[in-house]
C-alpha cells in the first residue's frame, strides 16, 4: 500500500493531538501537582500510565465503544459519575496534602494505574477520542485510526511530561509549606470544579 494518502493527515492529526494533550484537565493538573511535590520520575511513570490509558481508550472507542455508550444511556451515566468522584477524590487527596515536600512524597504519589484509570474515567477523553476520529477517520480505513493513535501515543507522553516538568520548575523556585499549601489549593479548586462541569 502506498504510504501517500497518509501524508495529508500528519500534520492535522497530530495538531489535534497536541492541542487535545496539553490543553489544562484534570490529568495535566495531577501531572502538575506530582511534578510539584514529588520526584519526576514518579510523575513519569503517571505519564506513562495516562498516555497508554489514553491511548487503549482511543482505540476501544475508534472499535465503536463511544456508539455502545450512546445506545445504552445507563453506561454513559456510570461513567459520568464515576468520572465525578474520581475527581472528588483527588482534589480531596490534593486539600489534605500539608504542602512539605518530603511528607507523603514516596507513598502517595499517583502511579500508573491511576494514570489509566484516570483517562477512562474522563469524560473529555471520550469526547476528544471522538471528535478526532470522526473528523480525520473512515470507518472502512482503519489504518488511518492505527496512524492517529501511533501519532497520539508520544505527543500525549510529551504534552503531559511538560506538566510534570513545569510542577519540577516550581518546586525549585517554591519552598515554603504555606506556598505549596496555596498551589494545592488552587489545584483542589480547579478539579473540584471539573467535577462541577459534569454535573450539566
Amino acid at each position: 500500500m502506498s504510504a501517500s494518502p497518509l501524508l495529508p493527515l500528519l500534520l492535522p492529526m497530530s495538531t489535534f493531538a497536541l492541542a487535545a494533550s496539553i490543553s489544562p484537565g484534570p490529568v495535566n493538573l495531577v501531572c502538575l501537582n506530582s511534578g510539584t511535590h514529588y520526584p519526576i520520575a514518579k510523575g513519569l511513570i503517571f505519564v506513562t500510565g495516562a498516555t497508554l490509558g489514553f491511548v487503549a481508550l482511543f482505540l476501544g472507542i475508534g472499535a465503536g465503544l463511544y456508539s455502545l455508550l450512546s445506545q445504552v444511556p445507563i453506561l454513559e451515566e456510570l461513567l459520568r459519575w464515576a468520572g465525578i468522584m474520581f475527581l472528588v477524590y483527588l482534589s480531596y487527596q490534593l486539600l489534605q496534602h500539608d504542602g512539605r515536600l518530603q511528607a507523603q512524597g514516596a507513598v502517595k504519589a499517583p502511579g500508573f494505574m491511576t494514570g489509566a484509570m484516570m483517562q477512562w474515567l474522563n469524560p473529555k477523553a471520550w469526547l476528544a477520542s471522538a471528535a478526532g476520529i470522526g473528523a480525520y477517520t473512515s470507518g472502512n480505513a482503519t489504518y488511518q485510526l492505527w496512524l492517529f493513535a501511533a501519532l497520539y501515543l508520544p505527543i500525549c507522553w510529551l504534552s503531559l511530561a511538560s506538566w510534570v516538568y513545569a510542577g519540577a520548575f516550581l518546586k525549585r523556585y517554591v519552598q515554603r509549606p504555606i506556598i505549596l499549601v496555596t498551589i494545592n489549593r488552587a489545584l483542589a479548586v480547579c478539579l473540584a470544579a471539573s467535577a462541577l462541569f459534569l454535573l450539566f
